[in-house]
């Protein structure tokens, strides 16, 4: 095949296929994920601290989905692309509990095969193809690949400096929106925040929302991560800041993190605009979430009971985990942001860099990719301002290899 041949593909799929839109950490953690380390078997194996997995609740999770009979033969049948109406009633009781704070008809109740995938759907319908999104940064490093691959937007980063915690202020939106030099359509926010772990208050909520509407955008907030608290700071949504939130404020959500179910693909936008959703449900046949999915998560979260019990060991064991390691990256030298909620914490990595460089800091990233055979998200693609902050995920894997990974990051950079 010549260097110039498509393969007979399309322009796009070539494109696709030359250029995956996975972030080179995923490729690397892709390539390495067949040795992973084992205390017994390859105790010098790979370490991924770099995928954002809480797999410390599994546990609980599995026995809990295993211990209902098995579905009625309905859910072999088609349904609702967007959900089966008996699941998103379901939901509805359940976010009204756990974080939302009222509750939403399920006609305001999109679901999707996971959150990626309901933001694709969610912003294909927000804005149009070289139209804009503000992202505040740092940030998920997974949104460019949502919103720019398929839809074919554009993310501006609104970076955020270190200088203040990394926190998010008017001034940097209307910075950001001042430079767009295009159509911006939406803000997405993300709270709690991923990767510094850090959680919105309400005054600062409705700031944000205040400024949207100003500016006649949609806001989209990420609440992902909203049962994934351990620190004092509680965890407010926008839903319980707002007696409605109108056509232009939406709230994404899924059970990936907060329940570790990433490979069950469920995710869900709620929303009061009436066409957005109309405009996703035109969409949802190319995600809908299967039948037998929808039954088990929805009689798993109806256990008022167990959810409960499951929200408060969620909490101990993130917030013990979160101890361990911190501690264990203080005895080595390395600092940290401090991180109230999330799976993961940011490392400042700077002092062992050679020089204060994007180059530098990938220097860093690929000796301890390499030699330490310890895979972290590097800050570049967190979009982060200033190389030298790079996120470590310590919920991915046994706490064990967690520490065990440090500990080769210490002996390297140290």
């Amino acid at each position: 095949m010549g260097p110039n041949s498509t393969g007979n593909l399309s322009r796009r799929g070539a494109q696709l296929a030359d250029h995956p839109p996975a972030s080179e950490y995923i490729l690397e953690h892709i390539v390495r994920s067949g040795a992973c380390w084992h205390p017994d078997s390859n105790p010098d194996g790979y370490v991924a601290l770099c995928i954002a997995e809480n797999n410390l609740m599994g546990d609980l999770v599995v026995p809990r989905l295993a211990r209902d009979p098995l579905p009625p033969s309905r859910v072999l049948g088609y349904d609702a692309m967007i959900g089966a109406e008996e699941f998103r009633t379901q939901l509805a009781a359940f976010l009204e509990r756990a974080f939302l704070g009222r509750r939403f008809p399920p006609e305001q109740i999109a679901v999707l095969a996971g959150a990626g995938t309901v933001l694709e759907n969610l912003f294909y319908a927000l804005a149009d193809r070289g139209d804009a999104v503000l992202v505040p940064t740092p940030s998920y490093a997974g949104f460019w690949a949502d919103l720019e691959t398929r839809a074919e937007l554009h993310i501006v980063p609104v970076p955020c400096s270190s200088d203040d915690g990394f926190r998010l202020t008017t001034k940097h939106l209307d910075a950001a929106l001042a430079g767009a030099e295009r159509p911006v359509k939406a803000l997405l926010f993300t709270n709690p925040d991923n990767p510094l772990g850090k959680i919105a208050t309400a005054d600062e909520i409705r700031r944000i929302v205040d400024w949207a509407e100003a500016h006649d955008i949609h806001v989209v907030f990420d609440e992902i991560y909203a049962l994934s608290v351990f620190g004092e700071a509680p965890f407010t949504s926008v839903a319980a800041v707002r007696p409605d939130l109108g056509d232009h404020v939406h709230i994404v959500w899924a059970f990936s993190k907060d329940f570790g179910a990433s490979g069950l693909r469920c995710g869900l936008v709620v929303s009061e605009n009436e066409r957005l959703l109309a405009a996703v449900n035109g969409l949802a046949y190319w995600g809908a979430v299967s039948g037998h999915t929808q039954w088990i998560l929805g009689r798993m979260i109806a256990d008022d009971a167990w959810v409960d019990h499951y929200r408060g060991e969620l909490r101990r064991r993130l917030g013990a985990a979160h101890a361990k390691v911190t501690a264990a990256l203080a005895k080595a030298g390395i600092p940290t942001l401090p991180a109230e909620a999330g799976i993961f914490v940011v490392c400042d990595l700077r002092r062992f860099m050679a020089e204060q460089t994007w180059d530098a800091e990938n220097t860093v990233w690929r000796r301890i990719l390499e030699q330490a055979n310890v895979n972290i998200t590097p800050g570049a693609a967190c979009r982060i301002s200033e190389p030298g902050f790079m996120r470590l995920c310590y919920a991915a894997e046994p706490i064990d290899a967690v520490l065990d990974g440090v500990a080769r990051v210490a002996r390297l950079v140290g």
